[in-house]
């Protein structure tokens, strides 16, 4: 009992950093993109007519440090489960190639999708709602910050979800790295307020399948609609997508940014003298 203990203090801190460090990395990247972007054109593509207050963004990034502690304590206990042989973490390409890893990550993603889409929705029952999934949804117009701003019971469920599917499916520690990042990289990108995905992204084209910051935002600002983090599958099965979400992502995405920038580039070069 005292050695999984000692372990959980002495890798504790460290996890947190690399949680928050990850959250803060993707949120400020994704907030500099969209300003650097703002004057070429993206402000037309601007989602919500309103703007997310100086207290929105601070309530978004103290919730999402929070949750950064409780997502570090679930990576502790994969770690101690994986030490005492509960679950199986491939530390390096010896036992499980590249080609598992090809396979493996892939499957990961479509498992999180269908985790996160039927449990986000069962949070919105009236049931549940409050305890749940109200405190994201004080995000109203949300900010990249927002990525991780949920309730305490909210983030317990989303870092079940790792332990969890390493208990079926084990994993190459390259393969869960990746997955961390390509979600928290997704989970901004939903959450930023303008529409950065290109038309080939818009229903019925080759991209079609994948959700879109419009996707998401319409899910913010109805309360309704749109469940779904990576892909449109389980929305458009289950009659849950937004009735009006084609219509909106390809006025958004005709909405052209220029693509001569250089402008712009003039313009950082004279704020920097």
């Amino acid at each position: 009992m005292n050695d999984p203990l000692h372990f959980l203090a002495s890798v504790l801190p460290l996890l947190w950093l690399i949680d928050a460090g990850r959250y803060l990395v993707a949120a400020g990247l994704m907030t500099a993109v969209v300003a650097v972007f703002w004057r070429a054109g993206l402000a037309a593509r601007k989602l919500q007519a309103r703007n997310a207050t100086t207290g929105d963004i601070r309530r978004e990034i103290l919730l999402s440090l929070r949750t950064t502690v409780i997502f570090a304590l679930a990576t502790a206990a994969v770690l101690v489960a994986a030490r005492h042989g509960w679950l199986t973490i491939y530390w390096s390409f010896r036992h499980a190639g590249p080609l598992y890893l090809l396979l493996t990550l892939p499957l990961m993603l479509v498992a999180h999708d269908t985790w996160f889409y039927w449990t986000h929705r069962a949070m919105h029952h009236r049931r549940l709602f409050r305890l749940f999934h109200r405190t994201h949804h004080l995000s109203r117009t949300p900010t990249p910050w927002a990525a991780y701003s949920f309730a305490i019971p909210e983030a317990l469920v989303q870092a079940a979800f790792v332990p969890l599917f390493l208990l079926a499916v084990p994993m190459h520690e390259v393969g869960i790295a990746l997955f961390l990042g390509i979600q928290i990289v997704r989970n901004v990108m939903g959450h930023c307020g303008a529409e950065i995905h290109p038309a080939v992204f818009g229903p019925g084209r080759w991209l079609g399948w994948a959700t879109t910051t419009t996707h998401h935002d319409l899910h913010h600002e109805t309360g309704r609609y749109n469940y779904g983090l990576y892909f449109r599958w389980w929305d458009r099965l289950m009659g849950t997508e937004h009735p009006d979400y084609r219509r909106k992502f390809e006025s958004f995405a005709a909405r052209q940014i220029p693509p001569n920038l250089r402008f712009q580039a003039h313009d950082v070069r004279n704020g920097l003298r």
